[in-house]
This record gives structure tokens, sequence and C-alpha cells, in this order.
């Protein structure tokens, strides 16, 4: 649940009668993901439910495009860093509109306004004397964009990998200069910051010290260049922050531009992952007070999806598509699931288990049916027309006082953010409208009961359950869009879009259906949801992670709608995956953007056969420059990045032998192997199929990496991966054995 407190900046804004939200900028390292739809889900539900209250609402979401880790994997995909950045960016876009999400504007960072923008923040900062220009010598991990502290080849403490020793001349910010600034703005505006473990956090990490922050890079050259000095270019985090500003139109010189950022700013919420708080929190604000901006009203942060027991990350590979539900059940079912199953703050799981079952007992025999049962019964006893009926009973006042605390409660919840809580209260009044209507048993007469008392018992339970409807479709319009579209339209209600833009949540009251309203035919709302919808959905996921791993073996393949973008890994990627996600240090202790890091083009438990560069490895590596820079062209063999001892114990490779090999069907690389490890027996996928035959791999023993996190391809679990090598021409060929060893050996 998000912090009580958290409601101040969408009630304040809504008296103001203008509400400013957003979400995070999306690094355009890979395509979008079920984390990224979360995110931006929210802020579309909280923007909906603005204008229907009557609120001047702008939603802002976009991309981030710039840094060192972008111009990497744009070269490894053999295109330009804006070609590369353009189709990622047009995969965000695509999807949003896909899903039907209300955004009024999409920022790109390597736009135009932007850049200017940009440049004129900097310059501003500059000439007030909050920017130096010095120089730093220290360890920068590229897949974060963030400085860390440590000696030379010390590993990110966030995601892991190795990070690279960087010296250059490079601009400051003085955020020293603003520690008891932001203390004394937490403390004079408790709402800025949630939920409530997010503010501790980031009032800890303030407390223990700031100091100067890097905010410009020479190493490389995909960035906005500094005003006046353009060997550098503009700190990646200066950069995309500033995307809340520069798509209102700062820095531009028209009028138009200025007249909305002066109306729109500060923002009433910038809606983050969690693992970006520290950026949105500290530099932010820092920033603009530096900048005589005023800071915005509010920064919510959101937890993690958990999938396959863990966070869902495109470095992990437990990723899922919101394509993929959205094909099978619909947006309004992902929707749904995820603001009523996640507590927002809050990590959630996520499963499609969980998803068919909340489908099921809440839209499918929920709401779903409760529209049914009742405009059926409209039609079959008066016709398609609401009917008229005299005085209320006790039991028709009982579901108005209902109905009207809901809408008090539902709103009052949602307004804080407890989007789980408010459905929850609302999905009451749906089970008490069915029970109402079972109560009363319209459909059934009995024998001693006047036909005149039934037919006016039929119309009073009929009218009023039909009201109840009429509520909560309103109320759920921000979360079911689509569902309550088409309801509204057989409640004979019109468009839902134009009572919305009329603000019809704003005196939302029961007594709103007025008899003699015409009923549009019943139709369908939400179908059951049989079991098969499961094992479709996870073959869609298994397709996708074919295209994955075909692209990991030396497929060349284009980002599009089912192939992953070849790409720098990132960090311990959350709930969005967006930007960065490290904590950015300062002069003399770390430096700004990466040189050369280990490169995943696909989740490393997803990979079943490894193409290393004439070497044993789990993971595609790229080769470190040998300047600290990353050398174009270069043909020479790559070599891994050193590691630790402790990083290497980490790895648990044992000795197996393959019991059974057979061709998965439908796959033309994949094999399923059955091995046996000595202390138990496994399945593993292996990519091997185009060189070994099956038969000829039994009695074989192989190196297993023996912890790998279990992953579903082809609807087959895989529990394991085989080390090999690659040749030159990309052929894989297994590690083996001179000598008899055991099974269950372990290699150390």
């Amino acid at each position: 649940m998000a912090d009580s407190d958290s409601n101040s900046s969408s009630r304040s804004s809504s008296s103001s009668g203008r509400f400013y939200l957003t979400t995070p900028i999306y690094y355009v390292n890979a395509r979008p993901h079920l984390g990224h739809a979360y995110s931006t889900i929210v802020c579309d539900a909280i923007a909906r439910r603005q204008r229907a209250l009557g609120v001047d609402t702008w939603f802002l979401t976009g991309t981030d495009e710039h840094g060192q880790k972008i111009e990497r994997s744009a070269r490894l995909a053999g295109r330009t860093p804006m070609e590369f950045a353009t189709a990622i960016a047009g995969e965000f876009r695509g999807l949003w509109d896909l899903l039907g999400l209300t955004y009024d504007d999409f920022i790109r960072t390597t736009e135009e306004r932007h850049k200017r923008g940009v440049q004129k923040l900097f310059a501003t900062l500059r000439d007030k004397g909050f920017i130096y220009k010095g120089s730093y010598t220290g360890q920068y991990c590229v897949s974060d964009e963030a400085w860390i502290e440590g000696p030379p080849g010390a590993p990110c403490p966030d995601c892991g990998r190795i990070t690279e020793t960087v010296s250059e001349e490079n601009y400051f910010f003085k955020l020293s200069a603003f520690e008891r600034k932001l203390l004394e703005f937490y403390e004079a505006n408790p709402g800025f910051m949630g939920p409530e473990s997010t503010r501790r956090e980031v009032i800890s990490f303030v407390r223990s010290g700031l100091k100067d922050l890097s905010v410009s890079r020479t190493s490389f050259s995909w960035g906005i260049p500094v005003p006046g000095d353009e060997k550098h270019v503009v700190y990646v985090w200066l950069d995309a922050l500033a995307n809340y500003i520069t798509a209102l139109g700062y820095g531009s010189d028209d009028v138009r531009d200025q007249e909305k950022f002066a109306k729109f700013w500060p923002a009433d919420m910038h809606l983050i992952g969690k693992e970006i708080s520290r950026f949105h929190c500290v530099y932010w604000p820092a920033f603009l007070m530096a900048a005589g901006i005023a800071p915005p009203r509010s920064v919510r942060a959101n937890g993690w999806l958990l999938f396959d027991q863990g966070k869902m990350s495109k470095s992990r590979g437990n990723i899922v598509r919101a394509e993929t539900v959205h094909t099978v059940l619909g947006s309004d079912a992902l929707r749904y699931f995820l603001l009523r199953e996640i507590p927002f703050g809050q990590d959630g799981a996520f499963s499609f288990d969980a998803l068919v079952q909340r489908y099921n007992s809440d839209l499918a025999n929920g709401y779903g049916n409760l529209v049914s049962r009742v405009g059926n019964m409209v039609y079959k006893y008066f016709g398609g027309d609401v009917p008229h009926f005299g005085a209320p009973t006790g039991a028709e006042a009982a579901l108005r006082l209902s109905a009207e605390r809901t809408i008090a409660a539902f709103g009052a919840a949602f307004d804080e953010l407890n989007f789980s809580d408010a459905l929850r209260r609302l999905w009451l009044l749906v089970g008490e409208t069915d029970g109402y209507l079972t109560a009363n048993a319209p459909w059934k007469k009995p024998a001693d009961r006047p036909a005149a008392a039934h037919l006016h018992l039929q119309a009073r339970v009929l009218a009023t359950a039909a009201e109840a409807i009429r509520i909560i479709t309103a109320l759920a319009y921000p979360v079911l869009p689509d569902a309550t579209a088409k309801v509204w339209r057989q409640l004979g209600q019109g468009e839902i879009g134009d009572a919305a833009r009329q603000a019809f949540l704003q005196n939302l009251a029961w007594g709103g259906l007025k008899a003699g309203t015409r009923f549009e035919m019943p139709a369908p709302l939400f179908p059951r949801a049989e079991r098969d919808a499961i094992q479709r959905m996870q073959n869609l996921e298994d397709e996708n992670n074919r295209t994955v791993i075909e692209a990991a073996q030396g497929e060349t393949m284009a980002p599009g709608p089912a192939t992953a973008a070849p790409s720098v890994a990132p960090s311990a990627a959350a709930g969005t995956d967006d930007a960065h996600s490290s904590d950015t240090l300062t002069p003399s202790t770390t430096a700004p953007h990466d040189p050369s890091m280990p490169v995943e083009t696909a989740p490393v438990h997803a990979v079943p056969a490894v193409q290393a560069s004439s070497r044993l490895s789990s993971t595609p590596i790229a080769a470190p420059p040998a300047s600290g820079q990353a050398q174009q062209g270069s043909e020479a063999p790559q070599t891994a990045l050193p590691i630790t001892i402790d990083d290497f114990a980490k790895i648990d490779l044992r000795v197996a032998q393959i019991l059974v090999a057979e061709r998965v069907p439908k796959a033309d690389k994949l094999l399923r192997l059955e091995i046996d490890l000595g202390y138990e027996k496994r399945q593993i996928l292996a990519g091997i199929a185009q060189q070994y035959e099956p038969e000829k791999l039994i009695g074989r023993k192989i190196v297993v990496v023996a912890n790998l996190a279990p992953r579903k391809m082809r609807g087959l679990e895989s529990n394991g991966m085989l080390l090999a090598a690659s040749l030159p021409d990309g052929a894989p060929v297994l590690a083996g054995f001179l000598e008899d060893v055991p099974l269950g050996a372990r290699l150390k």
C-alpha cells in the first residue's frame, strides 16, 4: 500500500484544475516487457480517472536513448545509434498504442526539443555557479551508466558486472551543496516521496553525505553536446531526467510552449520503478533547485514484478510480454490483474495461473456474468427498456447505501494509489448486487404470487441492479476502459469516452439510469478462460524465447514484434528496467558512463548452447578495449573480463552423463536431454541439434551449469545448461574429459 500521505498530490492538483503525471522514460536497450507495461498502465488509469473528474490532465511517457550502452548495443546490432534507438522506441510506442494507453505526449531524448532544453538547463546550472570542470579516475559500470566506489576490476554492487577504470576530464554538479536543502525540503513536504520505504531509503542516503556529481563524459559521443564545449556530452542522468520539463517546452522560445510549461509544471506525480528512486528524489530536485525551478510535487515508486521466483527483467531472462496477455485475454484482463493483484509500492508476483484465476473469478464469473444476467432479463421481461417501478423496499435502499459508500471509498483508495483495495471494495458491490439478484430471483415466480405483483418485483429488482451496474461501470472505467465502454453502451448511456470528457465521475451519484432507457442487445463481455489459455500464453512466450535463443546463436534479427534486439543487458533489472539503476558517484572516486562490459544478447539461463570465442563460457562476452574505449571494426578474438574467485564460486559446474537425447518438435536447433548428475537426474534443453545427432550423444559425459534457475522453452522445462566451445564458424563443440570422471564431480 502507498503511504498515507500519497493522496495529497492528486487531491491538491484536482482542486487546481490541472494534473501532470509521467512514467519513467524507458531505456532503449531492448524491447518492452510487462514491467514497463505495469508502470505505464498505472499512469494511464490515474490519467483516465483525473480526466473523468474534470481535471485538465497531461500524461507523458517516452524513451531514454543516449549513453555509451546504447552506442555499443547499436554497434553489436550493426546499426547506427539513432537507427537502433528509433527501432526500439517504435516498439514502446507501438505497444502503448496496442494497449490503448492515453498518453498525451511521447518524448524521445534524441528529439531536437529535448536537446535544446537540456543544453539550456546545463548552461543555466553552469552560469549560476553549480557546475565546474574537473577530472577524475574511477570505476564505471557501463550497464548501469553509473560510477561505483572500489578498486580497479571491482564488480558493480548492483548488477555484478566488472567495472572499468575510466580517467577523463569532466564537468561536475555541486550536489554536496544541497544536502541540507534537500533534507529541509523533505521535512517540509512529507508527501513528496512514497512509499514509506522509499522515503526512509532516500533520507538515509542524503544524511550519509552527498558528493559532487559527474554531469558530462568525453569517452564517447552518443549524447547531447555540452553547450560551448562539445567534446563533452551531457551525462545520461542529467539528460534523461530533464525530459519531464523539456516535453512541456522548457528551453523553447515559442510562447505556446512557455504557456504549457507555466500551466503544468511542477509535475504532480513522477511514477517510477523503485530502483531509480535516488535519481528522482535526490539528483532531480537538486538540479531543479539549482536552476531556480520548482521541484515536482511527488515521486511515487512502484515495486517489482516477480516471475519464476525472481524480479522480472531482461538480464534475468524471466520476462513476460504484455502482448502475450493482450492476445489471449485482452488488455483489460492485464490491467485488472496488475492493479487488483499487486498492492502499489510493493513487489508483486505474476503468473499465468494467477492471471487466469483472477480473470475467471472477478471478470468472467463476477462483473461479466452480472452484466449478462441483468441485460438478458431486461430484454426477456421488458423488451430491452429499463422498467418503471414504485417505491423501493429495504433491500433496494440497502443496495443504494452500499453503492454510495463504494463511490466514496473507491475514490479515496484510488487517489491514494491503493488500487488493489479500491478494486476489492468495488467488487464487494459486484458481489452484493449479484446476491441481491439471487435473493429476489426475478426469473422465478412462486405459484401464489399474482402476476402483477411479480411483474412489479421484476421491474424493481432489474432496474435497481442495472443502476448498481452503472455505478460499478463508471468507477471501473479507468481500469477496464474497453469492457466498460461496451457495458456503457449496453446500458443505453452512449459512449463512455464522451461521458469521461464531460467529467461524469465528478458528481457520480445513484439515480442516473432513467426509466425507459433503451438497452442494447447484451453481448459477451469476458468469456470464461479455459485451462488451455495458460498453455496458449506459455506457448507464445516460448516462441519468443526461441527467437531470443536463435539471436544468441548468431542469427541476425532486426528488432520486431517477435524478436529481441541485441543489447547490453541491463543491471539488476527491476519492475521497469528504465534508464539506469545504480548509484552515481563523484569526482575522484568514480566516473559516469562505461567502457566494455559483458554483452548479453540473451539471458544466461535461456541459452542452451554456449556461443563463446574459442573458449568455454556460459555467456557471450565482449572483449575489453585496450584503451578503455570500444574499438570499432576490430576483429581480434574476444576474451573475458576478469572476475573474482567469489564470482567464480557462484557457478556450480558439474559432470553429467546423457541418458536420453531427442529432438524437440518444431524446433530445428533444440534437443531435449535427460542427464544423470550422480545425485539426481534432470532434463535440460540444448541448442545443438544441427551439430549433433541425438542417438550419438547417449552415454556421453558433459559439463553442466547445475545451479541455473529453471526455464521453460517450447513448453518444456530446462534445469541447467551444458557448456561448449564455439568454433570460428559458430559451431558448438561440447566440453568433455580424457580421463574417467565420476558423475556429479564439481569443476573448480
